[in-house]
């Protein structure tokens, strides 16, 4: 009786991984992905079964999109909130600005002023200048939070604003916040605050969705002012960590465009907790002549890879530079053929990222195809003071973006990102300033390094890329 059972479990678990090599041929978003796992689920059911159910899973199922069709709440206050945004709705003929619309499914929006916050000191000041100013309510989410110095900095200036009756809505990561004490969460409810994991696997249909994070870094005050970039909650952001020197970047909005960083926040609370938050949508406008900004939010929900098509399409509209910054670099072959092309058409194409590795997979992958990029005309930069960890991409003089997505797989496919795109010129110029400092503290690499390594070095960077889709 044991062995019959026994070979029913063996012949069960080859069925179950058969199936899941079907559904991974149906459902993988890429062909690297789709054999590499078909592959591991019919030779290795045992393993690979459980691992494709945990990190095979190619969307974020069950995810309540606010600008979709199944919630007639949310889309009631979204068809609501975009008449009122009408009239700070910059109508565009440029095709490039209105392929990135058609992407975020939001539209560009005028009467914004755009602040670049260089570093951890510019950044944390803005923003808990722009905590204390708030006077209804106060929108953050971060991927990680520590209980360190600034943490707390953070937990009680949060605090005090729910104390005076400002309503703070607290969400975070449970994965990239994994280490944040529940003490820490109980200060911060008692004080009022509602507080809140973003919860990936919830609900029983969604428990295997343990792959998926969400690395947004937003704060939005009263509808009115709203910051996003780099940066996370922790004193090793301002350089006090074991990397040492941290360069990253922020950027902070004031006017129209705050909405669109407002809408990302309430359809992600109304995924953690299944809650409708009432909140302001009356656009506040910053200034007659100033900036238009396009909110990019891209996620495993999308039905198109947003992320990834918005790198790719920047690529692709530069006609002199393409400069962008990424602590992790392993784009996806799309993103590798568009950055080819571009230098090969003469545009000056250049990848800034870490001397030092964060995460040893995704550093070592970058060995497997830099030397097709370094043969095209790509240049590649390592910055040397500290650890680069700034999302920044620069085309031509004319726009720039600054965001949360890094150049590799997890971003282009697994995490809910969000991107400032700003067609402009002055803002541009600034990025560009900005970008020069940062080249002048790199040093570029040379192809001679890249292929002169050995031969295990070769063969552990190229397993390191096969992994890359689930990294």
């Amino acid at each position: 009786m044991t062995s019959w059972l026994f070979g029913l479990a063996i012949f069960l678990i080859h069925v179950l991984g058969f199936v899941s090599a079907v559904l991974a041929l149906l459902s993988s978003r890429t062909s690297q992905g789709a054999i590499a796992w078909i592959l591991s689920l019919i030779t290795l059911p045992y393993l690979a079964v459980p691992a494709y159910w945990i990190f095979g899973q190619p969307r974020f199922y069950g995810y309540v999109s606010a600008r979709g069709e199944r919630d007639t709440v949310l889309r009631r206050v979204l068809v609501r909130y975009r008449e009122q945004l009408e009239p700070y709705v910059a109508g565009t003929r440029d095709p490039d600005v209105r392929a990135v619309e058609q992407l975020a499914m939001m539209p560009m929006t005028s009467g914004n002023r755009a602040e670049l916050l260089i570093d951890g000191e510019a950044t944390f000041d803005s923003l808990f200048d722009g905590i204390e100013r708030a006077e209804e309510y106060i929108l953050i989410q971060f991927f990680i939070v520590r209980n360190d110095a600034l943490g707390t900095e953070l937990k009680q200036r949060l605090q005090r604003a729910a104390e005076r009756g400002v309503r703070v809505y607290f969400l975070y990561d449970e994965v990239g916040s994994h280490k944040l004490n529940e003490g820490y969460l109980r200060d911060l409810a008692s004080s009022g605050a509602e507080v809140s994991a973003f919860r990936s696997s919830r609900g029983f249909r969604h428990r295997f969705q343990l792959n998926f994070r969400n690395h947004r870094k937003v704060l939005v005050v009263d509808g009115r002012e709203g910051w996003l970039g780099g940066f996370n909650v922790g004193v090793e952001y301002l350089g006090q960590g074991r990397h040492g020197a941290w360069r990253d970047t922020h950027l902070k909005l004031t006017g129209p465009s705050a909405l669109g960083l407002q809408e990302a926040f309430w359809e992600d609370w109304h995924w953690a907790t299944g809650e409708v938050i009432s909140l302001s949508w009356a656009p506040q406008l910053a200034c007659e002549e100033c900036h238009k900004v396009v909110i990019v939010p891209s996620g495993p929900a999308d039905r198109q890879e947003t992320a990834s098509l918005l790198v790719q399409h920047a690529i692709h509209s530069a006609r002199e530079r393409f400069w962008v910054t990424s602590p992790y670099f392993v784009p996806d072959l799309g993103v590798q053929d568009a950055l080819r092309l571009a230098a090969m058409r003469g545009v000056d194409v250049r990848i800034m990222i870490p001397e030092r590795p964060d995460h040893l997979l995704v550093f070592l992958s970058a060995f497997s195809f830099l030397p097709d990029m370094l043969r095209a005309g790509v240049k590649v930069y390592r910055y040397q003071p500290g650890f680069l960890h700034q999302k920044v991409m620069l085309i031509d003089d004319s726009a720039a973006s600054v965001g949360t997505v890094n150049l590799d797989n997890r971003s282009f496919r697994l995490n809910f990102e969000i991107t400032a795109f700003l067609p402009d010129r002055h803002f541009a110029a600034q990025v560009r300033l900005m970008l020069e400092q940062d080249f002048a503290s790199c040093r570029r690499v040379n192809l001679d390094e890249i292929t002169s390594r050995s031969l295990w070095r070769k063969l552990v960077s190229r397993a390191a890329y096969l992994l890359s889709p689930i990294q």
